[in-house]
């Protein structure tokens, strides 16, 4: 036989991305919590435009969502070309990396960050950083500690996933003026819409005046288009621009595109769904609250999750929940691989899901 090719060392160490569980046990009733997924679904708009635009399957899409980034910058008010769309926000991250780091370099997160950034980091050769963080909360003293002069890219998600925190506008802006000229800061807010923080900003106005600053956004939580892969980023010129040279070629689909536009015009349902994530993440914090004597603890949330601490030890671990909850059909996502093997992020279901997950907890707690 002869030898096989090789890939490149740094991208065989990369440990894949591994997506929350979607399937439940044979015979099972599923209630998926597991990918931060809004379960009220897409707007009925969004639905009708996306089942319009199959009919034209056949045509390539508009391969620079000139529409789609036009209703975006009137929505927001911002710059239509200076807005770059992409096969949801990860393909955006992962482009900033390859454009701005390689071997030699590093890329800086936070402890406990979404998963995408250290494969981001690896794919492009650099080398991730994971900064300490401060009660599951992003720690600007800490990230500008481990800024060196091999530093490319910080990577901030604000509200954090998996842990659902949130730094004050001010936190954002002393990040950023900590750090040198050259090194770009990546304003993660795929959970914007969730937040309901008075002077919270989405990254906008830095990445507004700042040549360093780049803000992206998905349609895949709130505006639920999970499925059909659409991102944004907003920034300088020139960061728009690395993004737009290496990104795929008619990259955000034509339905895709179709549901975002008539998504982004229909705010009513965008304003239910956040009250309807807003009263159901109380009331699992609440019942959370209410278990405290058993060990469990609720940390603070401002997205559509909310990440459950457990005993390190005993019979009722976030390892012992997480299998328990899997027979019974409950998906959430336990993620030891990212140092939260004493905790379960649950996402935000309906009513009946809910009312339901905590019904559960409470069953395996007793």
């Amino acid at each position: 036989m002869t030898e096989a090719p090789t890939a490149k060392p740094w991208i065989s160490a990369i440990e894949a991305y591994v997506p929350g569980r979607a399937k439940a046990a044979a015979g099972v009733k599923l209630v998926k919590l597991s990918s931060n997924e809004n379960p009220l679904g897409a707007s009925p708009l969004a639905i009708e435009a996306m089942r319009a635009a199959v009919g034209s399957a056949n045509r390539y899409p508009d391969g620079s969502s000139h529409v789609l980034r036009e209703a975006i910058a009137a929505q927001h008010g911002i710059e239509a070309d200076r807005i770059v769309c992409g096969t949801g926000s990860d393909e955006i991250l992962q482009c900033i990396a390859l454009a701005y780091a390689g071997p030699g370099d590093e890329v800086l997160y936070v402890r406990h960050g979404f998963m995408v950034y250290p494969i981001a980091a690896e794919r492009a050769g650099a080398t991730p950083v994971a900064a300490p963080d401060t009660d599951y909360t992003a720690d600007v003293d800490a990230l500008l500690a481990a800024v060196t002069e091999r530093t490319k890219i910080v990577y901030l998600a604000n509200p954090n996933n998996p842990t659902g925190t949130l730094i004050a506008q001010s936190e954002v802006e002393r990040l950023h003026a900590g750090l040198p000229p050259h090194v770009l800061l990546v304003i993660d807010s795929a959970y914007a819409e969730y937040v309901e923080e008075p002077g919270y900003d989405d990254g906008t106005a830095l990445a507004r005046v700042h040549a360093n600053v780049v803000m992206a956004r998905t349609f895949s939580k709130i505006y639920g288009l999970a499925a059909e892969r659409v991102g944004w980023a907003y920034g300088a010129p020139g960061v728009i621009d690395m993004v737009d040279r290496i990104r795929g070629p008619f990259n955000v689909t034509s339905a895709g595109q179709a549901g975002a536009v008539a998504a982004l015009a229909d705010q009513d349902w965008v304003a239910k769904c956040r009250a309807e994530n807003t009263r159901n993440r109380a009331a699992l914090v609440e019942a959370i609250e209410a278990l405290g004597n058993k060990g469990l603890r609720a940390v603070p949330s401002a997205a559509n999750f909310v990440l459950v601490t457990f005993p390190e030890s005993g019979p009722c671990t976030a390892e012992a929940a997480n299998a328990w909850l899997t027979e019974r059909g409950f998906l959430t996502r336990w993620l030891p691989g990212q140092g939260l093997g004493h905790a379960l992020r649950i996402s935000i279901g309906s009513d009946d899901e809910t009312q339901a997950v905590i019904a559960a907890l409470r069953t395996f707690l007793s």
